[in-house]
């Protein structure tokens, strides 16, 4: 089963149909986690659990992806904390993430990389890969050693920028359509006194989606953009919920780690819970 996984493994796919492949340099390799005797991650300090290693991409690859199963180890590091594969799913997007060093025998952080495999709708998946560009404040697919991790990767630095980028403006391009969208119906519904409140309230709200937009802060344009529509409803009960995300936000729905925090099970907050930056990275280059 390696022998095939590995066989599979080379190559970057940006804008596909049904799959994203990419790679990413890892800086960091905190956050330390553990593993349960199913294979399953969990927070750090719990008796009897393996440790492992998730590093920051891969950190923020499972915040990107929301509301999940708690991810599966199918490869548990062994004497190598740090070198693993898991894969997760949240909904109709799996993911699968695997860790490994490409020079420098694995002994800092910067000598590993991290394959990240996404399956589902594209407009999820730009999404997701949009989130973790933002939330690690940097360029994914800049490496340490560029000629190594072109040759582990079987691609060029050249096609790993482009396989990103494509998804990255492929997110922005559909979070500013929902943001026209949403306000071609507000629009629309202008001319009556008894809703010109709520239809401020709303506008006021998309100001705030641009705003994130702007600022490459996903997240934070889609829960304006869901206070956006639940304006509309209200002034309009025939308009149409925008999407199943924005419904989800609204109700708060909790990730397994939330979960886990809430059951008193281990506070785990300071690795998963806690707010990570989102960067504009317009200037970049």
């Amino acid at each position: 089963m390696d022998d095939e996984a590995e066989s599979v493994e080379e190559g970057t796919i940006g804008l596909d149909p049904n799959k994203t492949i990419l790679w990413a340099q890892v800086r960091e390799g905190q956050p330390q986690m553990s593993i349960d005797i199913e294979g399953r991650l969990r927070p750090a300090g719990i008796k009897g659990n393996s440790t492992v290693y998730l590093g920051d991409v891969a950190r923020s690859a499972l915040r990107s992806l929301g509301p999940a199963d708690p991810p599966f180890f199918e490869s548990k590091p062994g004497y190598d904390e740090q070198r693993w594969r898991f894969s997760t799913s949240a909904g109709d997007v799996s993911m699968v993430v695997k860790s490994d060093s490409y020079w420098g025998f694995g002994l800092v952080a910067r000598c590993f990389l991290n394959r990240i495999e996404i399956t589902g709708p594209l407009a999820l998946r730009a999404r997701i890969v949009h989130d973790i560009a933002a939330t690690l404040g940097r360029n994914p697919w800049e490496p340490s050693w560029t000629s190594r991790f072109e040759k582990k990767s079987g691609a060029t630095i050249s096609q790993h920028r482009s396989a990103w980028e494509g998804l990255i403006h492929h997110a922005r391009d559909e979070m500013n359509e929902e943001i026209t969208n949403l306000s071609e119906k507000i629009s629309a519904l202008r001319g009556s006194e008894d809703i010109e409140l709520i239809l401020n309230q709303a506008e006021q709200n998309l100001d705030e989606a641009r705003a994130a937009l702007a600022d490459h802060n996903a997240p934070a344009v889609e829960r304006a953009l869901a206070r956006a529509t639940q304006a509309l409803v209200e002034a309009d009960p025939t308009t149409e919920v925008r999407s199943s995300e924005a419904a989800a936000i609204g109700s708060g729905t909790l990730t397994w780690w939330d979960k886990n925090q809430q059951e008193d099970e281990i506070d785990a907050s300071h690795l998963l819970d806690d707010e990570l930056p989102v960067v504009d990275l317009t200037g970049e280059e």
